[in-house]
């Protein structure tokens, strides 16, 4: 399960429950939230398809504690692209 929390405008909690609980802080550029989403969901919905991208690849204990979303597409090239497809 995923839960995320807006914490302000450009900052998200999520926790994520699984065998292991984990809680993660990331960051979302309102830019790159428009790059990724084209205005046509909340930064809240992106990031929670971003877990679920992410957490198709790796488990949640894997998941870096503190990030900024633009980081994933450095660990998984594909990012951008799925992630538009996801939305």
């Amino acid at each position: 399960m995923i839960q995320v929390t807006k914490l302000n405008d450009t900052t998200f909690e999520v926790t994520v429950t699984a065998k292991s609980t984990t809680t993660h802080t990331v960051t979302v550029a309102p830019d790159y939230a428009r790059k990724l989403t084209g205005d046509t969901c909340s930064a809240e919905h992106l990031v929670h398809r971003s877990f679920d991208f992410l957490l198709q690849r790796e488990p949640n204990t894997s998941i870096l504690r503190s990030f900024d979303l633009p980081v994933i597409a450095r660990y998984f090239s594909e990012y951008e692209r799925v992630i538009q497809g996801m939305l």
